[in-house]
């Protein structure tokens, strides 16, 4: 693995027209009308709000692209060897001592599209899903697509330090009808790293009232110097009942690449996974996900270590101009998840009110499914240029108010 400087300053402008992040955020979160009330001309708007990163890709990466297509064949691709196997289990077992069979890897478009596969898979008419609030919006609406009734458990929240409530986690869990849980680790929006002793707590729940875990682990590569992930399913080698996704695409900033892994198990689960899904590879996905996995840890570090710069220079602001908002540096994620209630004692959307006054996109706890007014995420993975920028907009705004 090459080692080089690589900088993560220089502002890139994002010069095609479909990107999400820059012009897709109008029909994706507001209304014609809201939009329309935006103080700041297009050209002005921060986005700090969906989640990937306003830096290039690796250079690594994008070599192995252009090798890629120097034999300009894109046909039908699969996985037949086990090159990518060896590149992304070598990283498992490198970063978090964690390592599984070949057999059990599959891949799939992504993340999302797995919850609502597995979820089809996995749960009956009449059964539940559980999952832990405030959460990613999709876990909600992946069960609600199938007419599956979910169920919250409240995360626990003081000064922003979140926990699980076990308590009220373990009575929820009891109803037989609860038949899958969707775990999020590191957690998002708080960017909380569950510790071991948590993760034992809540997988022996699990276990003991068979549920099936799906566990979202596909920000456990970007945590704070010094913090490592455990995959849930290292302390539970012997289990059949935790699936586990990870991906390269939050790492890497990969995401227009759809390309995600699924660890199962259950020799039963994947058998049906493979009946019912499109076993075929992009094969420009492929190419950077390995790539990603066999020479991107050179980037990954240079990128952690100002990902941390930037969570301090965050802290250190917030202190010194918004201090009644309660803001704690997070383990994971590269997002900051803010309390602003003291500045907005009634409900508000705080992604529009921010958007109207500020010309920042941020995403308001509104969109988080539950237990999150008043809250804000903010997206870190940015030059420390925009950042600065777009917190004195926000800090300016809120002296005022």
């Amino acid at each position: 693995m090459t080692s080089r400087h690589y900088n993560f300053d220089t502002t890139t402008e994002r010069k095609d027209p479909n990107a999400v992040a820059q012009h897709g955020f109008k029909s994706y979160i507001f209304t014609e009308a809201q939009v329309a009330e935006f103080s700041y001309p297009d050209e002005e708007l921060i986005p700090l709000w969906i989640a990937d990163m306003a830096f290039p890709a690796a250079p690594e990466i994008v070599e192995a692209i252009k090798q890629r297509l120097d034999n300009p064949i894109f046909g039908y691709t699969k996985i037949l060897d086990d090159s990518f196997y060896r590149a992304f289990v070598n990283w498992t077992r490198s970063r978090y001592g964690w390592e599984f069979a070949q057999e059990e890897l599959l891949t799939t478009s992504g993340v999302i599209p797995a919850l609502y596969s597995l979820i089809e898979y996995i749960c009956e008419a009449d059964d539940k899903v559980i999952t832990f609030t405030p959460a990613y919006s999709y876990f909600k609406r992946s069960a609600d697509y199938h007419n599956i009734d979910i169920v919250y458990s409240t995360l626990l929240n003081e000064q922003n330090e979140y926990r699980m409530d076990f308590n009220d986690f373990r009575k929820k869990a009891s109803d037989p009808k609860v038949k899958v849980c969707i775990f999020c680790h590191p957690h998002n929006p708080t960017g909380r790293l569950w510790t071991e002793e948590e993760l034992l707590d809540f997988g022996n729940i699990c276990i003991e009232n068979n549920i099936t875990v799906i566990s979202d682990e596909i920000h456990c590569d970007i945590t704070r110097a010094g913090v490592v992930h455990t995959p849930l399913a290292k302390l539970f080698p012997d289990a059949d009942n935790i699936i586990t996704c990870m991906a390269p695409s939050k790492t890497f900033n990969l995401a227009g690449f759809l390309f995600a892994n699924v660890i199962i198990p259950d020799e039963k689960l994947r058998r049906l996974w493979k009946r019912k899904h499109y076993l075929f590879e992009n094969p420009l996905s492929l190419a950077a996900a390995q790539a990603a996995y066999e020479e991107g840890g050179s980037w990954l570090s240079e990128l952690s270590t100002y990902l941390d710069n930037n969570f301090e220079f965050v802290k250190k602001t917030l202190a010194k101009q918004l201090p009644k908002a309660v803001f704690k540096v997070p383990e994971a994620t590269y997002f900051a998840w803010l309390d602003m209630r003291a500045y907005f004692p009634e409900k508000e959307n705080l992604t529009y009110y921010f958007a109207k006054h500020t010309g920042v996109i941020i995403e308001g706890g509104n969109m988080f499914v539950a237990d999150a007014e008043g809250f804000m995420r903010i997206n870190l993975a940015c030059p420390q240029s925009v950042l600065k920028q777009a917190l004195e907009r926000i800090c300016n705004h809120c002296q005022t108010m």
